[in-house]
């Protein structure tokens, strides 16, 4: 590998763990290294899907969002594990504090990636040695294995992680295109959906390449402005930069879950109702934000979804005032079929501080009083470890989710 050091422009990182949850289990059991493993949600309650494998895994044909019994006929000695998320979140933190002891010019885009612009830390090494000491690090001390992707801009950054896995480094250059990233299948082009990529082999775009020496006037005419976008990015052409503060930039927090079975029980709901609206307003009071819309999703049995929401005159942040919107959505949506997954959203969000909010007096007199109940309840509740108002007919905080929620990722500044 060249020890490429440019004289000027950038030089970004983008570091992609490999077969995260898998790989974190593995570290966690070293009983499990080697052989094929999967994390699915609820694989006990109900047919699973697999959330990631292991590259053992992978050999045998299981894929992520691979139904689980088709997992296991491809590989019958599969190792079927829940998600453990706390466990994910704590190894991504400790990932996320190496990467800063590097340079505080870290944007994490999920759980298990993050772009890095090391400019000007020659101090630590060439990109190439940086790259080395910071994989080997994580390896050394998590047991974790990852890829990273060198490059002038964070497009090709993340192109370049995703052509060795696992455990490569890939240097990706502007002069590298026509070799390296033009060949490839549009489709694997970052940011071209499975939609997009029907367009555009509709118009006899099949490769990165075919994108980047397309007619401009036509991708415009088809995609508008992403077309353009699309086309300079396929050219090695991405300014933006990397920034800390992205992950700040939420304008919704949700939560969402899928039942153990498909139901029409109304108690088994309004319960999980609960549930999701407390997680709302936890994640909400982590960020100190407050919302202006709520959003109901609906998952039917036969994989049929709506979303339905509602605008608010004024912003709310409490559980109370979310399930009040919330079962107002739902007696006026629900079609009485069953139901498979249930989520809930508050929209329009902003943090606390950017909010200058007048109140009259009579607005001012009901949240005074309602602040004084959410006071007692929020003592309860850490008293006796859940909102003491709701009965739950089961405990289901420590079940595990199949998505995640990305309010936590500036954990790693903490």
């Amino acid at each position: 590998m060249s020890q490429w050091s440019p004289k000027k422009g950038r030089v970004i990182f983008h570091v992609d763990m490999n077969s995260f949850y898998a790989s974190v289990e593995t570290a966690y059991n070293p009983e499990l290294k080697g052989r094929p493993v999967a994390i699915a949600g609820n694989p006990e309650e109900r047919k699973g899907i697999v959330v990631t494998s292991s590259y053992e895994a992978r050999a045998k044909g299981v894929k992520t969002t691979m139904p689980l019994g088709q997992a296991k006929k491809l590989c019958p000695e599969l190792i079927v594990l829940r998600p453990n998320f706390d466990r994910y979140r704590t190894a991504s933190k400790e990932i996320f504090q190496m990467l800063a002891e590097i340079t505080p010019y870290i944007q994490p885009v999920s759980i298990d990636e993050g772009y890095m612009d090391i400019t000007g830390t020659e101090q630590h090494g060439s990109p190439v040695e940086v790259a080395q000491n910071l994989q080997q690090r994580i390896h050394d001390e998590l047991d974790l294995p990852c890829s990273i992707g060198i490059a002038p801009n964070k497009f090709l950054a993340k192109m370049a992680s995703d052509m060795q896995k696992p455990m490569g480094i890939t240097i990706l250059r502007k002069r590298d295109l026509h070799e390296k990233l033009w060949p490839l299948p549009i489709e694997e082009m970052h940011g071209v959906g499975s939609k997009t990529a029907d367009k555009l082999r509709s118009i006899d775009i099949a490769t990165i390449g075919d994108l980047a020496a397309s007619d401009s006037y036509q991708l415009k005419q088809i995609f508008g402005i992403n077309g353009e976008r699309l086309q300079n990015k396929a050219n090695g052409a991405d300014m933006s930069p990397v920034d800390p503060e992205a992950v700040h930039e939420f304008k919704s927090i949700g939560s969402s879950q899928t039942l153990a079975e498909d139901t029409t029980d109304e108690a088994a709901i309004r319960n999980l109702m609960h549930e999701l609206a407390e997680n709302v307003e936890r994640r909400m009071k982590r960020k100190q934000a407050v919302g202006k819309s709520v959003q109901i999703t609906i998952r039917y049995h036969d994989r049929q979804t709506i979303t339905r929401s509602q605008k608010l005159p004024q912003f709310i942040e409490h559980k109370e005032d979310i399930l009040h919107v919330v079962n107002e959505l739902f007696r006026k949506h629900w079609n009485l079929e069953p139901i498979r997954l249930l989520g809930i959203t508050v929209q329009d969000v902003d943090e606390k501080q950017n909010i200058g909010k007048q109140l009259d007096l009579f607005t001012y007199e009901q949240e005074a009083e309602n602040e004084t109940l959410y006071e007692a309840i929020d003592y309860l509740s850490q008293k006796y470890g859940k909102n003491p108002f709701i009965q739950m007919a089961s405990e289901r905080k420590d079940e595990p989710r199949t998505s995640f929620q990305k309010d936590f990722l500036d954990d790693y500044k903490h």
